[in-house]
């Protein structure tokens, strides 16, 4: 999955980089980027996961 930008006419460098910039933040890919920079160990991305599940469901609750 890459992603790809073409230029627009009459764009500059700036834009295409603004947009290619929204365009991995909007795929997820600076979150996974910032996820995945360190090690974590299996146990402690189960416990993030339903600590995560927990918050969510409480949320889904007050509403």
């Amino acid at each position: 999955m890459a992603i790809r930008i073409k230029a627009r006419g009459g764009e500059g460098v700036e834009q295409m980089m603004r947009r290619f910039k929204k365009l991995c933040e909007k795929e997820g890919l600076t979150k996974d980027i910032k996820r995945k920079e360190f090690f974590e160990k299996p146990s402690e991305r189960k416990r993030r996961a339903a600590r995560k599940s927990v918050a969510r469901v409480a949320r889904e609750d007050k509403d």
